[in-house]
């Protein structure tokens, strides 16, 4: 597998973060770019809830005003995340569902692999946790989500090396049995970052970098970096509009 890598560490909001991400799988699916990963931060800090939740269950939208939080919907599902601007690493690649990719278990497992290598690289020990989380020590370090259309799949995720996780607990509901079947009471036990777990601070680019490696790695994939191409960013910007729009984030 050829692997085309796109780093975009700057910082973009969510918005047109979202409609690029579901420009590149539209874009791959018509054969009009290769298999990418696309490693990104979203800026200012923002919410996405799945495709499936419903926004006054899963944000508290009083909170994420009062703090200038953007928050939008994505098209794959899961559940709520924070996406903070200085502590989170976000990832997506696109990919046939075809072989390993076509089961949707399967899928996580392979691809959530290049997670857990990247962390390995940076000397963490972690593992999968089924069906799309990573975890050190029992606690979340990434989550991901999936969509897929037309024979192609896009799963994309975090990677949390320094997120607020008290800002993350006053903006996010967490539905109290999903909490208790984790055995914890708040969204601050079940989840750790990266500085938590090396204990020392660490840098987004070297977050991105050893990202790029564990998934050349998991995946047996010979990578090349590459820019946003002309298409790509045309579409992502037709795409913002409908994230930025009550009638799609608000739509259930």
């Amino acid at each position: 597998m050829r692997l085309r890598v796109v780093m975009d560490l700057e910082g973009a909001p969510v918005s047109w973060s979202m409609g690029m991400d579901e420009a590149m799988l539209e874009l791959r699916l018509q054969d009009r770019i290769p298999d990418t990963l696309r490693l990104y931060v979203i800026k200012p800090s923002a919410v996405t809830i799945g495709y499936f939740q419903k926004v006054e269950e899963s944000v508290d939208l009083g909170y994420a005003s009062s703090r200038g939080i953007d928050v939008t919907r994505r098209i794959s599902g899961g559940g709520s995340v924070y996406h903070d601007a200085s502590g989170e690493v976000t990832y997506g690649i696109v990919l046939p569902a075809r072989g390993v990719f076509s089961d949707v278990r399967e899928s996580y497992e392979a691809i959530c692999r290049g997670l857990v290598e990247s962390l390995r690289i940076l000397g963490v020990d972690a593992a999968f946790a089924p069906v799309n989380d990573i975890v050190v020590n029992g606690r979340k370090i990434s989550g991901s989500a999936q969509a897929r259309r037309k024979g192609f799949l896009l799963q994309h995720g975090t990677m949390m090396y320094a997120t607020d996780l008290d800002e993350a607990s006053r903006v996010l509901r967490a539905p109290q049995a999903k909490l208790q079947a984790k055995g914890v009471r708040s969204i601050r036990e079940r989840v750790v970052t990266l500085r938590e777990a090396l204990q020392r601070d660490i840098d987004k680019r070297d977050v991105a970098e050893a990202m790029v490696k564990g998934f050349a790695k998991a995946l047996g994939a010979e990578v090349f970096l590459d820019e946003y191409r002309e298409d790509e960013l045309k579409l992502a910007e037709e795409l913002s509009l409908k994230y930025r729009s009550s009638e799609w984030v608000f739509k259930r």
